[in-house]
């Protein structure tokens, strides 16, 4: 318990002195610090720069956010990627709103009932906001106990996450008012010293105590996740303009790659494109190819064929019943799309928005 007192003794001091200060969602405001916790899931800082301002603008309080249309929400994540934050922080703000009468629960397990909201994203925003003694455990945090404990397991077994969990626990500052710096501090040591590779060891404030770097294993701890295989996933996308210069776009499914998005129509293999257009009463001869470009996804590397062509007005107004709409290029940007189809429409298409 003692080296867990330093433990915190240590962060706090450090965090105060050469921590990170400044940034937007440094707020003891629960709306603003739940948004930022959950753009940040899996995306960097610099990335969430660009997007946070602009959309506490667009949603200034809960109240906002949940009445919003859900295509506004999608559309200002577009590029973000993980669209299921999306959706899930548009459900959790109804549910702000409609279940908690508008205001953020104080403690922990009540925040996990919120979508989208695990344990550590809730003890976030309860120590941040309303200085609670609850610790989060995101990949940085695993990093540092690993490495200033000689913490040596298997990131994906349960096991070992729990001992990770109760290591993290102990370590707690025994003042509330504490936490704010502690959780902050936290994040900080991992995202800008205690680094996965190229850490800067000598500037830690937990330096002389690290048994890693006692034991010289700083490149060994923690032990690397076994790699997911990236799957190669070919996409042939349907380009279908009219005589206006408007684009046939429907919603994908909320399951799956570019859930809850407006996408052109989308098949997984040439033969199945074809029949795709033939729906549209387009021969295959009236498709033309731009050539494959590729976009990576987390676990997919996704080969796109884009195939685009002119519609006449008669098979403007003759759909076959295919759900989806018709959107002129000044109101692109009104629709959450796919970062790549938004790239593929400016620079290959010619439309800019």
């Amino acid at each position: 318990m003692e080296k867990g007192n330093d433990f915190a003794q240590r962060l706090v001091l450090w965090q105060k002195q050469f921590g990170r200060h400044g940034l937007p969602w440094h707020s003891r405001d629960p709306y603003r610090v739940w948004l930022s916790e959950i753009m940040l899931q899996q995306t960097q800082v610099s990335t969430v720069l660009n997007y946070y301002p602009r959309f506490v603008t667009a949603f200034p309080d809960v109240y906002a956010l949940a009445a919003a249309d859900e295509d506004e929400v999608l559309g200002l994540w577009q590029g973000l990627g993980y669209y299921s934050r999306a959706r899930n922080l548009h459900k959790a703000a109804k549910q702000v709103v409609n279940e908690f009468g508008g205001e953020f629960p104080r403690d922990r397990l009540h925040l996990q009932m919120l979508c989208g909201v695990g344990r550590s994203t809730a003890a976030a925003i309860a120590a941040f906001c309303f200085n609670a003694r609850e610790s989060i455990l995101d990949g940085n945090v695993k990093r540092v106990l690993c490495r200033v404990f000689a913490l040596d397991g298997n990131l994906n077994a349960k096991s070992f996450e729990q001992l990770l969990w109760q290591t993290a626990e102990s370590l707690l500052p025994q003042e509330g008012k504490d936490m704010p710096a502690y959780i902050q501090g936290l994040m900080d040591l991992g995202a800008t010293i205690c680094k996965r590779s190229k850490p800067v060891c000598t500037a830690c404030p937990m330096g002389d105590i690290c048994l890693a770097r006692a034991q010289d294993r700083i490149a060994l701890l923690p032990r690397k996740k076994t790699q997911v295989a990236v799957k190669d996933m070919p996409m042939y996308w349907l380009v279908m303009r009219d005589q206006s210069g408007s684009i046939f776009l429907s919603k994908r499914p909320a399951n799956g790659i570019w859930g809850g998005l407006w996408c052109v129509p989308c098949a997984d293999s040439l033969t199945a494109l074809y029949e795709l257009a033939a729906l549209f009463d387009l021969p295959a001869d009236d498709l033309n190819a731009d050539g494959e470009f590729l976009h990576r996804l987390t676990h997919r590397q996704l080969h796109i064929f884009p195939y685009h062509a002119q519609m006449s007005v008669s098979l403007h107004r003759n759909l076959q019943g295919i759900s989806g709409e018709w959107v002129s290029p000044q109101h692109l940007a009104d629709y959450g799309i796919p970062k790549p189809l938004h790239n593929y429409l400016n620079h290959f298409q010619g439309l800019l928005f």
